[in-house]
């Protein structure tokens, strides 16, 4: 592992899904995602950053969290591309690519329901 990690900096990111093996196949779809395995009620998120750390994880459990906390934003350089992948691998688009002051962005549901956000500047 290179790196440490920073003090008060987020960190890690976890999703609760209800369907491990689902929610990494769609995940490694629609973004390319690589996990590590920890027995079948968890996956590690590979980091995109190829340094052999993780940037977050799946949890099956019997139900998602409770809608209203935390929204996870992921970055993309083709916001149009990203939301043709998660159609494709099976995700539903919750609100289209809407213009704000520092570019696009659109929320989408994983295939458990959690509802998440990608966003670009273009």
């Amino acid at each position: 592992m290179t790196g440490s990690p920073l003090h008060h900096s987020l960190d890690y990111i976890e999703l609760v899904v209800t369907d491990l093996e689902k929610s990494k196949d769609f995940f490694r779809e629609a973004f390319g995602w690589g996990f590590h395995d920890y027995g079948p009620g968890y996956a590690g998120i590979v980091s995109p950053r190829d340094d052999g750390n993780e940037s977050g994880g799946l949890m099956l459990a019997d139900e998602p969290r409770p809608v209203g906390g935390p929204l996870v934003l992921l970055y993309s350089e083709d916001l149009d591309a990203t939301q043709a992948a998660i159609e494709k691998a099976g995700g539903a688009i919750l609100q289209a690519p809407y213009e704000f002051p520092g570019g696009r962005r659109l929320h989408f549901a994983d295939p458990t329901g959690n509802e998440l956000g990608v966003w670009s500047t273009q």
